[in-house]
């Protein structure tokens, strides 16, 4: 994300730039979830399998059409429209490989509303091999008038450098819903 969180136009230039440390830090698990957070869970996990499969359909079914990308950003991108250009390069996987998935999610009362988040992990191939960055996403999602969850907001922190085996372990990392 992360993407999510996650600006677009930051994905690519945050190879170049640090942030702290604390921001590689998946969040510690949360308690048992519901059905209905764990539904949540799936849809993040397939948003993150979109950009995975370089399916810009997906990716675009994914997001409310008022979607917000880059939340805290001075110029977010606002609509789908905005966002699938400035996410062209990550689905493409010409700019990035970006792998996410969520460790918490929780609802609102109405059930309408749901937060998600989690570790990103970035992948640049460089010269001398691969580069990895790990940071993480939050997202807003809203249940449409269709009952699909879509994404409203969306934001991340920036990646910082990580190991070959701490790439590793992120990809060992299961995202299964810690359903109650």
């Amino acid at each position: 994300m992360y993407l999510r969180t996650i600006l677009a136009t930051c994905l690519v230039a945050g190879f170049a730039l640090p942030s702290p440390a604390a921001a590689q830090q998946p969040a510690a698990p949360g308690p048992r979830l519901s059905a209905a957070e764990c539904e949540v869970w799936a849809r993040e996990l397939g948003f993150a399998q979109s950009v995975a499969g370089h399916d810009a359909a997906a990716f675009r079914e994914h997001l409310h059409e008022d979607v917000v990308f880059g939340a805290q950003s001075p110029e977010p991108q606002r609509g789908r429209d905005a966002v699938l250009a400035a996410w062209a390069g990550i689905l493409d996987g010409s700019a990035v490989v970006l792998r996410w998935y969520p460790t918490r999610v929780v609802l609102d009362g109405s059930g309408e509303l749901a937060y998600s988040s989690g570790p990103a992990l970035y992948e640049k191939t460089g010269t001398q091999g691969p580069e990895y960055r790990l940071g993480a996403f939050q997202s807003v999602w809203r249940r449409d008038g269709d009952g699909a969850w879509r994404v409203v907001f969306d934001d991340g922190i920036r990646p910082q450098p990580a190991t070959a085996q701490e790439a590793e372990a992120f990809m060992q990392q299961q995202a299964r819903c810690p359903q109650g």
